[in-house]
């Protein structure tokens, strides 16, 4: 008999009725580490009090209008991200799947506006995920998530990660742009070198091409930046964001140049929830913690610390890690063993970590995490490993 809740999700048998700050506790009281943050949301950790004050405060005024009416709300927060980034515009969304969707439309939109309707196909890269609409998951490539689901979406033009000739190979006629995450995430904490996010500008300048960035995850000082491309000093012409932008409420948001969103006017696009006034109060109040003086300068320090912390374990531990990677509070470990075991060994020891492709476990702290937090975090995967090196090989 089929579960009440559609079972597309392989969950662990543990479930969490509050949070506080870097952990959460089971209904039994019990309280584990939080370094998954949901898989990079819950930014400013859970339950942050002034979060919580934004959400309740707004609870008390209006929940929902729909966008046929002006949002002061929503409006604010646009114009904050618009300080804060290259952008000149915003569309609001639910999800990071449903900004890519917005990303991909306004990519075709603006050459069909230009006069060149046959520029709709975008360059993405092996390794990608981008979301689980029709459109997303033919974006990503993957054939995992591709399959049963009929023809894919046509339009998207796949390239091995870090092969510059077939990048510039695949560039023909119809190519509108290429979208590209400048850390894989899903794919296993691939770090784009800012080299590489450097000639994808130049690439896009030459061939009149928009250079799109999906920071769905890397976004909202996941890395140490408020937007992981500042690290490479260069600037997309649409970026997706969502996940830490609503600090575990759904929200999402699409970001662009007026040159690039020059296709998108009145009916091309819309969503009936998207930036809904909880939702941008949430935001705001997000924005309040990321951008106040000093936070991200923190997120950098304690990101060096816990790299430092898992070199160590890495050295530790040679025959279950291989390597350590990742950027700011947005790191990987590649494991000898399989990653799923890995993870087992950190959830009995009250670690919560998150998997990802290329055997990688990922580990996506809040960004309010603590020196103590991380020591405890990694003392917790230390015991982990010793319970696997313990195993009698099978």
């Amino acid at each position: 008999m089929i579960s009440p809740v559609l079972p597309t999700y392989a969950r662990a048998k543990v479930s969490f009725e509050r949070g506080e700050g870097v952990r959460v506790f089971t209904p039994e009281g019990e309280s584990y580490l939080d370094f998954g943050a949901g898989v990079a949301v819950t930014s400013c950790g859970h339950c942050h009090p002034h979060l919580v004050e934004a959400l309740t405060e707004q609870a008390k005024k209006i929940w929902h209008t729909s966008n046929l009416y002006q949002m002061p709300g929503q409006e604010k927060l646009a114009q904050r991200l618009i300080e804060a980034t290259f952008a000149d515009t915003v569309f609001f969304t639910n999800s990071g799947a449903e900004a890519l969707e917005c990303a991909i439309k306004m990519a075709r939109k603006y050459h069909a506006a230009n006069g060149h309707p046959e520029k709709f196909r975008l360059i993405t890269f092996e390794g990608a995920f981008h979301g689980r609409t029709l459109a997303t998951i033919a974006a990503g490539g993957q054939a995992k998530y591709l399959e049963g689901f009929g023809p894919k979406v046509e339009g998207f033009d796949q390239v091995p990660f870090g092969d510059h000739e077939a990048l510039k190979n695949a560039i023909g006629p119809e190519t509108a742009g290429i979208l590209i995450e400048p850390v894989q995430g899903e794919g296993g904490i691939r770090p784009v070198p800012p080299q590489c996010l450097k000639g994808l500008r130049e690439l896009c300048d030459a061939h009149g091409l928009l250079l799109i960035f999906d920071e769905v995850q890397t976004g909202i000082g996941r890395t140490g930046k408020l937007f992981a491309h500042e690290w490479a000093g260069v600037s997309p012409d649409i970026m997706a964001i969502a996940k830490g932008i609503g600090g575990g409420f759904p929200l999402g948001a699409c970001l662009a140049t007026e040159k690039a969103a020059m296709g998108m006017t009145a009916g091309t696009h819309g969503s009936t929830f998207g930036g809904n006034p909880l939702a941008t109060a949430v935001g705001n109040a997000v924005l309040d913690v990321v951008l106040a003086p000093g936070f991200l300068e923190g997120v950098q320090q304690r990101a060096l610390t816990l790299k430092q912390k898992l070199a160590a374990l890495k050295d530790q531990h040679p025959s279950i890690i291989e390597d350590v990677r990742g950027q700011g509070l947005m790191v990987g470990i590649k494991c000898k063993v399989p990653n799923t075991a890995l993870q087992a060994a950190a959830l009995d020891q009250h670690l919560l970590t998150i998997g990802a492709g290329d055997n990688v476990v990922r580990l996506l702290p809040p960004l309010i995490v603590t020196d103590a937090d991380i020591a405890e975090a990694v003392d917790k995967l230390d015991r982990a490993a010793k319970a696997l090196e313990a195993k009698p090989a099978a």
